[in-house]
């Protein structure tokens, strides 16, 4: 098991769990612009991780499409994982850090349980 102290497992914002429909405009392997549905897992300020058909690659940019408030969101593709014969598990970071960008509110950095 990898520790939260190693680097590896260090993000800049506090991860949410939350699935939510999202658009993803991507060029497929053929560099044509497609766009899916796709289903987000875990988010947060800087991105997140969600779940998609389309076969992308590691520095690909895309563009995300939340279709609660119309808000878009450009982004790069930072990990791919095929972890089913549906899908493809997207790890993806945001051009900018938009906390905004999903429907949460992102809890302050220094809240957590009390060390005794």
């Amino acid at each position: 098991m990898a520790s939260p102290t190693d680097p590896m497992n260090r993000r800049r914002s506090e991860r949410v769990v939350l699935q939510m429909r999202i658009k993803v405009i991507a060029e497929d392997v053929e560099r044509r612009p497609r766009q899916e549905e796709a289903l987000t897992l875990i988010v947060n300020a800087h991105g997140g991780l969600l779940k998609m058909k389309l076969d992308v690659h590691v520095g690909q940019s895309m563009r995300l499409v939340n279709p609660q408030n119309n808000v878009e969101q450009n982004c790069l593709v930072v990990r791919v994982e095929d972890t089913s014969p549906e899908f493809y598990s997207v790890a993806f970071e945001f051009d900018q850090p938009n906390s905004k960008f999903w429907p949460v509110v992102f809890p302050p950095s220094d809240w957590g349980a009390r060390r005794s």
